[in-house]
C-alpha cells in the first residue's frame, strides 16, 4: 500500500496538545491540519479547545531534541494526529527532524522537533512521498532534516526592493517559503516604495535606505523620540507585524535584517552634539555627510536596547536580528572599512594610537553593541540571537572572532578568509573567482572552514553559510531560472561539510510569477531527505509537471541550460547580480561613444541608475566609482568563453522546448511547464547575450582606446559593430518576451526605482533601439577625464 492510499483512509485530522494547552499551540498546527484536510478530504478537530491564533507562540519553537512519538497504542483507524509533544521516538542524528507514523487504515500521527519543520514536511509528504510504499512508516519513521535553519536572507520580494513587485501576494509568497523547507524569514520591510531619507539633487544615496531598514524605522526610543513621523513608523511597524503573522501561520520563525548602526537626521546632533558617532556615507555616492549615533555612549546603547524591546512588545516571536554594516549609511566607529576611513565619536579613541590599538578598541566596541542587542532581545525571548557578517570587520577580524559567544553568530560565504576575498575558483575556469560568492558557482569548501565552524559550536555560537538558488543574488532581475542540479550540488557540499545553518540569499519566487520553481523543489526534498538521489527525484518532478510523454524533453532542457549556466564566465560579479538592474543594462544603449548621446536623451534611463553625474559608469561599462569592474583582456576572454561554451547548449535547450511547444499546449493546456520554462530560458538567453555585449563593449571600445595601430583600431571597431547588431536583435527579442504572458522578471507598478525596473521597460527598450540605430556609426570613445570634468560641473545646468 502507498502513502497516498493510506492518506485516503484518513477521516479526521486531530490537532493534539500532548500536554500543551491547545489554545497556546503555534498557529502552524492548524495550518498544517487544514493542508492535510484538503488532500485527504478529512475533517479537522482540535482536541480540547476551540482553536488558536497567530499571536500564540506556544512551546519554545527553537528547542532542539527528538521529535516525540509513540510506537504503540492510542491509534484510531482514520485518525491522523498532529502532536506538539510526547514520549517515544528515537532522536534524529543532530536532534532535529520529523516523526511520522502511518498505518494502512489511516491511523497515525505526525510530530516535529520544532514547528518550523511542519509545513515543509507536510508538503514533502503530499508532493514527494505519496507514491512510496508505507514500509517502515507503519511502525513510525523519523526524517532528520538536513539543516536546522534555512533562513531567507535579504528577502528580495517580501522585505527588500521587490516588495513593490506588481501583483505580489504576500501570503502565497510566505506559504511557498514554508513549502520549500525554509524555517526562518526576515519580516522588517518598509511599507513605502522608498525610505524617508532624502538628499541633495542628483545624489544616489537615498536609494540605499529602502532595503535592510534600521530598527528606528519601526519604533522609537526615548532618546530618538520625534526623529521620524509617527504615521511613517506606524505604517512600517504594521507591515512588519503582518509579515510576522504570515510567518507564524506557516511555522516560520520571524526575524530582522538591518543595516546598523545607521545614520540619523542631522537635527538629532543639533540637539545632542556630543552623541555624534561615525561618518558612514560613501563620499563618491553622497553629496552630504551622514553620521550615526556614537554607540560608545551608554545613552545610545540604551536607545538600541529600547528599540529591540519595543519591537518585541509588538512581535514577541522575533527570533533573531542579523546586522549588516559599514555600507548603505551604516557603520561601526573607527573600523577600517568605513568609506571615509577610521573615524567616530569622542569616547573610544584618543589621538595618535596605533592601528592595532584602534582595531582592538573598535572591535570591542562592536562586540559590546551586539551583546546589547542580544541581551535586550532575551528579555522577551530567551534564545534570541544576533548575527553579523564578518567581511566588514577585516581590520578587526581577530577581535570580533574572539568575542563570538552564545547568542552571537556569523553569516558568511567563507569562514576561512578576511574581508571580501573569495578563495574558490569558478568550477569551469581555474584561477577565475569573479562570481557572486555563496551562489551555485561556489562548489568547494576548504577543510579549515569545518574546523572554524566547530570552534564556534564549541563556544555555543554558530555559522550560517550563504546559499542562493534564486532570486536576486544571481541573474537579477530574472525569476525562476532553472538549475536544479547545481542547486543540489551546493546543498550537498554544505551538508557534507558539516554546515547545518543556511542563509538563503534572496528568499524564493512568488508562486504566481514562477509556478514551476524546480530549484526550491530540490531544496525542500533535500531538507527532508539529505541522502536523496537527484536523478529519480527530478524525473518525478518532470513527470508530475509535464507528464510522461514530455518529461524527458523537460529534463534534457534543464540539463542543457545548466551546462550553459555553469559555463558562464561572469564579466563582473556586480553585473551578474543586482548591478545588472542598478546600471540599467537592458535600458541603456550600448553605443561606441555613450557621451555622444545628448544628456537629455539619456535621462530616461540615467535618471534611474545608481550613479551620480560624475560616476564613470555613465560612459564606461568597465568602471564604477573608483572600481575597475573589468579589463579589456578579461572582457575578451569572457567573450571567447561564452562563444565556446554557453551559447550552443542554451540554444539547444530552447530548441528542444520549442519543438514540443504545441504538443504541450494541446496536452497540458495554457500556462504549462514547457511554455513557462521556454520563456524563462529565452529570457536567460537575452540576459546572457547582454552580458556578452557588455564584454564586447569593454573589449571593443576599451580596446579601441588602448590601440596603438590602425589595424588594432579596425579590429576593435568590428567587435563593437558586431556587438551592436547582436544587441539590437536582442532588444527586439526581449520586447517580444515582455508580451509572452510569463512573468520572467521582477518589475513594479509603483514607479521605477534604481533598484527595480518599472512597467515602462517596453518604452525604454524602444528608446534604446532608436538611439543605438542613430549612433551605431559613432567613433568609439571614452573620456578618461570624465569623472573629474563632471565633478567640476556640479550645479551647472546641462544646457550651459
Amino acid at each position: 500500500m502507498t502513502v497516498r492510499d493510506a492518506l485516503s483512509r484518513v477521516k479526521t485530522i486531530r490537532v493534539e496538545g500532548g500536554g500543551t494547552e491547545p489554545a497556546r499551540l503555534p498557529f502552524v498546527f492548524e495550518t498544517v491540519a487544514q493542508a492535510l484536510a484538503v488532500t485527504t478530504g478529512a475533517k479537522v478537530e482540535v482536541a480540547g479547545a476551540a482553536g488558536y491564533g497567530p499571536g500564540d507562540r506556544g512551546p519554545d519553537a527553537t528547542a532542539g531534541g527528538a521529535p516525540a512519538g509513540e510506537a504503540h497504542a492510542d491509534l484510531t483507524a482514520g485518525v491522523l494526529g498532529i502532536r506538539a509533544s510526547g514520549p517515544g521516538a528515537a532522536p534524529p542524528p543532530e536532534g532535529h527532524g520529523v516523526h511520522l507514523r502511518l498505518r494502512p487504515d489511516g491511523a497515525g500521527y505526525l510530530e516535529a522537533s520544532s514547528p518550523r519543520f511542519l509545513y515543509g514536511f507536510v508538503t514533502h509528504l503530499i508532493r514527494d512521498l505519496a507514491g512510496r510504499e508505507l514500509g517502515d512508516l507503519e511502525d513510525g519513521t523519523t526524517f532528520p532534516v538536513a539543516f536546522s535553519w534555512v533562513r531567507s536572507t535579504y528577502d528580495f520580494f517580501l522585505t527588500q526592493e521587490a516588495r513593490i513587485q506588481k501583483g505580489l501576494d504576500r501570503e502565497a509568497y510566505v506559504r511557498r517559503l514554508a513549502e520549500s523547507g525554509f524555517t526562518h524569514v526576515e519580516v522588517n520591510g518598509l511599507a513605502f516604495p522608498t525610505g524617508i531619507e532624502s538628499g541633495p539633487p542628483d545624489e544616489a544615496y537615498p536609494m540605499f535606505y529602502t532595503y535592510c531598514p534600521a530598527l528606528d524605522q519601526f519604533v522609537e526610543s526615548d532618546l530618538g523620540k520625534g526623529l521620524y513621523p509617527a504615521d511613517y513608523l506606524s505604517a512600517n511597524l504594521d507591515f512588519l507585524r503582518k509579515n510576522a503573522e504570515l510567518a507564524l501561520k506557516y511555522g516560520l520563525e520571524p526575524g530582522l535584517l538591518c543595516f546598523e548602526p545607521r545614520n540619523v537626521p542631522e537635527a538629532f546632533f543639533q540637539k545632542y552634539p556630543m552623541l555624534r558617532g561615525a561618518r558612514v556615507d560613501h563620499p563618491f555616492r553622497s553629496f552630504k555627510p551622514r553620521y550615526n549615533m556614537t554607540i560608545t555612549h551608554p545613552l545610545v546603547r540604551e536607545h538600541y536596547a529600547q528599540m529591540v524591546e519595543r519591537l518585541h512588545e509588538a512581535v514577541p516571536e522575533l527570533a533573531y536580528l542579523s546586522v549588516w554594516t559599514n555600507d548603505s549609511g551604516a557603520g561601526f566607529e573607527h573600523t577600517q572599512s568605513l568609506y571615509v576611513g577610521r573615524n567616530g565619536g569622542a569616547y573610544l579613541i584618543r589621538e595618535w594610537k596605533t592601528q592595532e590599538d584602534i582595531a582592538e578598541a573598535a572591535g570591542g566596541n562592536a562586540l559590546r553593541f551586539l551583546r546589547t542587542l542580544r541581551d535586550a532581545g532575551r528579555k522577551t525571548r530567551s534564545d534570541f540571537r544576533v548575527l553579523t557578517r564578518m567581511e566588514s570587520f577585516y581590520g578587526e577580524h581577530d577581535v570580533i572572532w574572539g568575542g563570538l559567544e552564545e547568542g552571537l553568530e556569523v553569516e558568511t560565504s567563507c569562514l576561512a578568509t578576511r574581508g571580501w576575498e573569495n578563495p574558490y575558483d569558478h568550477p569551469r575556469y581555474p584561477g577565475s573567482r569573479n562570481y557572486p560568492a555563496g551562489s551555485v558557482y561556489q562548489q568547494d569548501l576548504l577543510p579549515e572552514e569545518g574546523k572554524l565552524a566547530t570552534e564556534l559550536e564549541e563556544r555555543s555560537s554558530g555559522a550560517h553559510f550563504y546559499m542562493a538558488a534564486g532570486p536576486w543574488l544571481l541573474f537579477a532581475p530574472l525569476v525562476g531560472v532553472p538549475y536544479p542540479t547545481l542547486t543540489h550540488r551546493r546543498l550537498k557540499l554544505l551538508r557534507n561539510g558539516g554546515v547545518r545553518r543556511l542563509a538563503h540569499m534572496g528568499g524564493t519566487h512568488p508562486p504566481a510569477m514562477a509556478p514551476f520553481n524546480v530549484n526550491h523543489e530540490v531544496l525542500r526534498a533535500f531538507q527532508f531527505n539529505p541522502g536523496m538521489a537527484l536523478e529519480p527525484y527530478l524525473r518525478h518532478v518532470a513527470e508530475e509537471w509535464a507528464g510522461p510523454d514530455l518529461a524527458d524533453t523537460l529534463l534534457q532542457a534543464w540539463a542543457l541550460a545548466e551546462e550553459a549556466i555553469e559555463a558562464f564566465p561572469h564579466v563582473s560579479a556586480l553585473y551578474s547580480m543586482y548591478g545588472f538592474v542598478w546600471y540599467r543594462l537592458w535600458a541603456r544603449p550600448l553605443v561606441p561613444d555613450i557621451e555622444a548621446i545628448p544628456l537629455e536623451e539619456r535621462a530616461y534611463y540615467q535618471d534611474h541608475m545608481c550613479t551620480t553625474p560624475h560616476n564613470p559608469n555613465n560612459v564606461d561599462l568597465a568602471r564604477d566609482v573608483l572600481f575597475q569592474l573589468a579589463t579589456v583582456q578579461g572582457a575578451r576572454e569572457a567573450m571567447e568563453r561564452m562563444d565556446a561554451h554557453v551559447s550552443a547548449p542554451l540554444d539547444e535547450a530552447i530548441a528542444l522546448l520549442s519543438d514540443v511547444r504545441e504538443q504541450a499546449a494541446s496536452s497540458l493546456g495554457r500556462g504549462n511547464v514547457v511554455e513557462d520554462q521556454l520563456v524563462r530560458l529565452e529570457a536567460l538567453r537575452c540576459w546572457l547575450t547582454t552580458q556578452r555585449s557588455v564584454a564586447a563593449w569593454i573589449a571593443g571600445v576599451g580596446g579601441y582606446m588602448e590601440a596603438t595601430t590602425d589595424e588594432e583600431r579596425s579590429r576593435a571597431r568590428v567587435v563593437v559593430e558586431e556587438m551592436m547588431e547582436e544587441e539590437l536583435e536582442n532588444s527586439r527579442r526581449l520586447l517580444k518576451l515582455l508580451d509572452s504572458g510569463v512573468d520572467f522578471m521582477a518589475t513594479t507598478d509603483q514607479g521605477e526605482t534604481p533598484l527595480i525596473y518599472g512597467e515602462n521597460l517596453r518604452e525604454s527598450l524602444r528608446k534604446r533601439l532608436a538611439l543605438m540605430e542613430a549612433h551605431r556609426d559613432d567613433e568609439p570613445f571614452i573620456d578618461s577625464d570624465y569623472m573629474e570634468r563632471e565633478a567640476g560641473r556640479v550645479g551647472i545646468s546641462p544646457a550651459s
